[in-house]
């Protein structure tokens, strides 16, 4: 799958998504980056620890997160992204579900859309991506958790958004799913899907897998958010294993020897 300039193997390797969030509200690092300066630091150091692409996001998407206006999203990603585009050569996503702000995110410069709720939050978003030609990727999402077999309506959910996508032109080729750890599920039930990731898989498409310093690993160890970094890397082992394309993560240094570990002794 070719994202910006670059070519990804859709098999048999994971790469590394490092997460450059330009909030002051996100639950793990808001305020952290969202001065462009310190965010060309933060994009070069992960760059340095061997991040393959870099992951903006605007919006805080946060347990009980408030929506931002399109034009206060868009003035928060625009100048970083042609930052980024300007000072490094390496891919960039843009996190949103808003059309408008996919749409002058790829003029930026952004080379693939990351969509929280899967094509189904802004009707215009699947004519956005196929017009411009971008690689996306879908996330499972839903406002309840209230499942009759989870795996089988996680699966059939995330049809619903390759449904979409086929309606609008989108090619398949160009598509990645993610099963939405975190988002419209409990604690248990995002075990679960982690525990059966091979079941989606069998979808067809690549596989992103993003779980860094999520609730379902504080929960599990008993730990706050600053110190779920073990957790993270053990989800991270744990995707290589099932095949993930992607996985998104903060700390980029220790996931990407993880992968590398991991590959190794799978590749043996």
């Amino acid at each position: 799958m070719r994202i910006g300039n670059r070519e990804f193997q859709t098999k048999g390797h994971t790469y590394v998504m490092g997460i450059l969030n330009v909030t002051p509200d996100s639950f793990s690092d808001g305020g952290k980056w969202n001065e462009r300066d310190k965010a060309l630091r933060h994009v070069e150091d992960m760059l340095k620890e061997g991040a393959d692409i870099i992951d903006v996001g605007g919006e805080s998407t946060r347990p009980g997160y408030t929506p931002l206006p399109e034009e206060e999203e868009t003035a928060r990603v625009l100048p970083v992204i042609e930052a980024v585009k300007a000072a490094f050569d390496v891919p960039v996503s843009l996190d949103t579900c808003k059309a408008k702000v996919a749409a002058a995110g790829i003029m930026a410069g952004a080379d693939l859309i990351n969509d929280i709720w899967g094509l189904k939050y802004d009707r215009d978003m699947a004519e956005v991506i196929a017009e411009n030609g971008v690689p996306c990727c879908f996330m499972h999402n839903r406002k309840n958790t209230d499942y009759h077999s989870l795996v089988n309506d996680v699966t059939a959910e995330l049809k619903e958004s390759l449904v979409l996508a086929a309606k609008a032109g989108i090619a398949e080729n160009k598509i990645i799913l993610d099963p939405g750890i975190g988002f419209g599920k409990k604690y248990e039930q995002n075990l679960e899907i982690l525990h059966h990731l091979e079941e989606l898989e069998r979808l067809g498409y690549p596989l992103l897998l993003g779980c860094s310093r999520k609730s379902v690993i504080g929960l599990t160890l008993d730990l706050p958010v600053d110190q779920r970094l073990e957790g993270t890397l053990v989800t991270t082992v744990f995707g290589v294993m099932k095949g993930c394309m992607f996985v998104r993560v903060h700390d980029v240094k220790e996931n990407v020897r993880a992968v590398k570990m991991a590959e190794a002794i799978l590749n043996a």
